[in-house]
């Protein structure tokens, strides 16, 4: 009995059971061995139809896979140059000015001008300025590539404040290249600024306990002279710690105030001008049982005076300017004339 079309197709693509076979009368001969085998080829035929099927349903979805991403790329932020003329800081500072012997931003300029920009910067349109931009991070890029006088490569994303500093703290965290005293000062700057605690922890990637410390060593030291030494990368919080308690006093202030002005210190580098300012605060002044104190105009200490059995010393804190030594033996003969004078005439004493 013949098959109905129907029952062919199914049995030849594997998609139904095949077709019963009429019954073999017991007087016809055997079957021969390769007559067997037609079933078991009819078989092997579906199996390759099959697994074409499979592939071309992987296919599909890598096309589908392929289409997702392109819509994807389409859509993405796009990294363009930007004219590092106008670009600005961020709100609130992260860095602190290494002053004229930065080498790590000298090996950044040499890199982008050997081998281009590898890493674009993060910028906002300017809240306040139409067509300026503002810097979420990547300021020394940013620098950088000023001093090169090519545009900076920049992804340009609209940014709230809280995200603009969430986005500036978490990248300087995952870099992990801001000093002790620059992450103690953001974090300061921000609280000052009405950011929750909570955030500013988020943005720096802090414990509530490493925020505590530096907010204290933020406090305890004036920000003018901690911007006078500048980021100091190689000083961390024991070292800050203790030249805060050195401040405490007037006097220690007064004393910090002259060394950060000194030529010496401005021509040093930003971890030498931390130890020449912690070095002279330490400084003990031995002082002989009887001293008086001299101090000059602005409360400075400037020497120690000493009588002993009618003999007058004069012992200087630090060491004295160039020339003073013979600008004092001028004006010495001067003085005790002056003072023989006063002495002779009671009226001028008064």
């Amino acid at each position: 009995m013949a098959q109905n079309r129907k029952d062919q197709l199914k049995a030849l693509f594997g998609t139904g059971e095949p077709a019963p076979v009429a019954a073999i009368p017991a007087d016809n001969p055997p079957i021969k061995p390769m007559e067997a085998e037609s079933p078991a080829r009819a078989r092997s035929a579906s199996g390759a139809v099959k697994a074409m099927g499979l592939s071309l349903g992987g296919l599909s979805r890598e096309i589908e896979e392929a289409r997702r991403l392109k819509e994807s790329l389409d859509t993405a932020e796009r990294v363009a140059p930007v004219d590092t003329g106008l670009i600005e800081a961020s709100f609130v500072a992260d860095r602190l000015d290494h002053g004229d012997h930065d080498a790590d931003f000298e090996a950044l300029v040499a890199s982008i001008e050997a081998s281009g920009q590898q890493v674009p910067v993060l910028l906002r349109p300017h809240p306040d300025k139409q067509g300026r931009y503002q810097t979420a991070y990547g300021h020394r890029r940013v620098r950088a590539a000023g001093r090169l006088g090519v545009p900076v490569l920049a992804i340009v994303r609209p940014l709230s404040d809280i995200e603009l500093v969430l986005a500036q703290g978490k990248e300087n965290s995952e870099r992990r290249d801001l000093s002790f005293i620059e992450r103690a000062l953001f974090a300061h700057e921000l609280i000052g600024r009405g950011f929750e605690r909570g955030l500013v922890q988020d943005a720096l990637s802090l414990h509530k306990a490493e925020m505590t410390r530096f907010l204290q060593v933020a406090d305890a030291v004036p920000e003018h002279i901690v911007r006078a030494i500048g980021a100091a990368p190689k000083v961390g919080r024991p070292r800050w710690m203790a030249l805060a308690d050195l401040l405490k006093s007037e006097a220690a202030r007064v004393k910090a105030n002259d060394e950060i002005s000194s030529a010496r210190f401005r021509e040093a580098t930003s971890d030498e001008r931390f130890n020449l300012l912690f070095t002279r605060l330490q400084r003990k002044v031995a002082k002989t049982d009887g001293a008086r104190e001299i101090r000059d105009g602005k409360g400075r200490a400037v020497a120690h005076l000493t009588v002993a059995k009618g003999k007058a010393r004069i012992d200087f804190v630090e060491k004295v300017a160039e020339g003073f030594e013979d600008f004092l033996g001028e004006e010495l003969p001067r003085l005790l004339q002056r003072f023989e004078q006063e002495r002779a005439d009671p009226a001028r004493q008064n």
